[in-house]
């Protein structure tokens, strides 16, 4: 017997939702089915919502601290389902996970300098490198002939050796495509950035969204290499659709990075809390499992409809399937359009608002990201809102 209904469809005009309130400026039109923004069309953990109306049933909203139950929360999240060991001297705040990447950058590196990703890949990554002045260096997946993506490390140790950047960023899970990299994969990387003396800000946010009992494994926690050098940030927000609500954290292992950055962002308040995201996210993690559990399986089920709705009735179409998270990554090449063809398909002619592929970089051309985290009646629709168009105006497929 479930305990939480998923299926249920919720009306989110007028909650002030990015989801929906940006489409027309995005998009052209607000009349689509929004399956872009990473957030869930689920009702958050009642056990979230109950910590939180304790709280602001109180009278007063004044300056308040984290209690010490906030920080060992995270400690015994990440211990109990990352086997990930982390002390209290290692952990901060940060209010967002792409805040606490730009903090890094301009903590780390100067103007001019180059950081390394690794597209398709995250865009805002590339947006806050270019926006605060450094180079960005892209080391692009390689997509293999059994319809996997890799890591290029090879281009990598050439890039850390020719382009000697200072920093690299990188996506684990990997966003868009929902990879989980290799403790192997990850651990020469952690041995090649030591090696060149490359600073490497690991975004995890994806992390706790494991697919088929996959396993996440923590770049920090893959070698004395890659704790060397890691700097990594992750939130519940996107495990337990709390992103409003702002409440991110970072990990230094290596207390030659970690004490002069925690200074920084403590001197100039940077990692200064809110009760709302702490007591947020402190439920979440305490109470929040069971809630995970379902929404996963859930997650699951929409993301094996689609393979089969899509294989029936999409000609040309497919997907990776993802190995986290509710993101997937939906191939259109074989339809031999365009990119403008394309855009015109999807949101003209279907209907839907999609993360377009090549906002994640050029390699993204002919992809779309679809989130699939919403009631499977809804996304149902969606596909086949999309099938029909694609008959109608390309009748030969």
């Amino acid at each position: 017997m479930k305990k939480y209904d998923f299926d249920r469809v919720i009306d989110r005009h007028g909650s002030g939702c990015t989801k929906i309130d940006d489409l027309r400026a995005l998009f052209g039109k607000d009349d689509l089915t929004p399956l872009w923004i990473a957030d869930m069309d689920f009702c958050v953990c009642p056990e979230i919502t109950r910590a939180l109306q304790e709280r602001i049933s109180h009278p007063i909203y004044g300056y308040s601290r984290p209690a010490d139950t906030y920080w060992s929360s995270i400690i015994d999240w990440l211990r109990r389902r990352h086997s990930f060991e982390v002390r209290r001297e290692e952990l901060t705040y940060v209010p967002g996970v792409v805040k606490g990447i730009a903090f890094a950058i301009n903590f780390f590196t100067c103007k001019g300098d180059k950081v390394v990703i690794q597209p398709p890949v995250y865009h805002p990554f590339r947006m806050v490198i270019e926006g605060n002045g450094r180079i960005v260096v892209p080391n692009p997946l390689v997509l293999t002939d059994d319809y996997r993506y890799e890591m290029d490390l090879e281009g990598l140790e050439r890039i850390f050796a020719t382009d000697h950047p200072k920093m690299m960023v990188l996506c684990n899970p990997h966003n868009p495509i929902g990879l989980q990299w290799s403790r192997e994969t990850l651990a020469e990387v952690g041995r090649l950035a030591r090696k060149y003396g490359v600073l490497v800000i690991s975004d995890e946010i994806h992390g706790d969204l494991m697919l088929r009992g996959r396993e996440h494994f923590p770049f920090a926690s893959c070698g004395e290499d890659a704790e060397a050098v890691a700097v990594t940030f992750g939130a519940p927000s996107k495990t337990f659709n709390i992103p409003g609500l702002v409440s991110s954290w970072c990990i230094v292992k290596n207390p030659e990075i970690r004490e002069p950055f925690f200074h920084w962002l403590e001197v100039n308040e940077f990692n200064a809390t809110t009760f709302v995201s702490t007591i947020g996210a402190e439920a979440a993690y305490t109470n929040g499992e069971p809630w995970l559990e379902e929404a996963l399986e859930y997650i699951e089920g929409n993301i094996a409809a689609m393979r089969e709705y899509i294989a029936d009735n999409l000609p040309g179409v497919d997907m990776i399937t993802p190995e986290a998270s509710f993101l997937v990554w939906m191939d259109f090449r074989g339809l031999g359009l365009s990119h403008d063809e394309l855009v015109d398909l999807v949101v003209n002619h279907a209907g839907l608002a999609l993360n377009d592929g090549e906002m994640f970089g050029p390699q993204g051309h002919g992809f779309m990201r679809v989130n699939v985290a919403t009631p499977r009646a809804e996304l149902f629709k969606a596909l086949r809102r999309l099938a029909k168009a694609l008959v109608r105006e390309y009748s030969s497929f």
